[in-house]
């Protein structure tokens, strides 16, 4: 599946349409919250794939519902819309027998393009978990349901700080993007 690119963005350079995806992703988490949601919403602004995605990536957030445990959701949003392109079909799933080839395939060569994602944030954090990352980038985790704890991480500089949430952000949106072309999901100039 080709993604066409809406119209106002479709003669950007490469470079240009990544720095774009960046900066729509860390604005978005600037504003909106949600590392997961701000994610693929940087991506939906360019893309023309469905809104539904960007509401159901709204609660991967702060490591699955803002309780720390689990993935970034950065790299969950990321996902999420490289399995829209290259996931499994519904039409190649079973629930009467046993998966065979070519669906396996399927299957496993979606892995494979997500591992590079993945493979991005082990590189860049070494991790892809929340609470490590935020480590990293505060010295602290923090509870983010509990509002005080909240204020402490916007303190630390969380959301306004373009070095901190932002950036994980737009990095996941930049890197998605950098798959989807080089996989030839996106084409510039279409």
């Amino acid at each position: 599946m080709e993604a066409k690119v809406r119209e106002e963005y479709r003669r950007l350079s490469r470079r240009k349409l990544l720095q774009r995806v960046y900066d729509f992703g860390s604005a978005y988490e600037i504003n909106s919250y949600s590392c997961s949601q701000c994610t693929v919403a940087a991506l939906y602004r360019v893309l023309d794939i469905p809104e539904a995605l960007v509401k159901a990536a709204c609660s991967n957030a702060a490591g699955t519902a803002w309780q720390l445990v689990g993935t970034c959701g950065g790299l969950v949003g990321g996902i999420m819309v490289l399995d829209y392109f290259y996931g499994r079909p519904f039409g190649h799933m079973s629930d009467k027998k046993v998966i065979q080839d070519p669906n396996v395939t399927d299957l496993l060569s979606s892995q494979k393009i997500a591992r590079l994602l993945f493979n991005k944030y082990i590189e860049e954090y070494g991790t892809i978990t929340c609470a490590d990352i935020q480590q990293q980038l505060y010295g602290r985790v923090f509870y983010l349901e509990d509002m005080q704890e909240f204020q402490k991480m916007e303190e630390a500089g969380g959301h306004a700080n373009p070095e901190k949430a932002p950036k994980i952000v737009g990095n996941a949106a930049r890197w998605t993007m950098e798959i989807l072309l080089d996989k030839g999901a996106v084409v510039l100039g279409k």
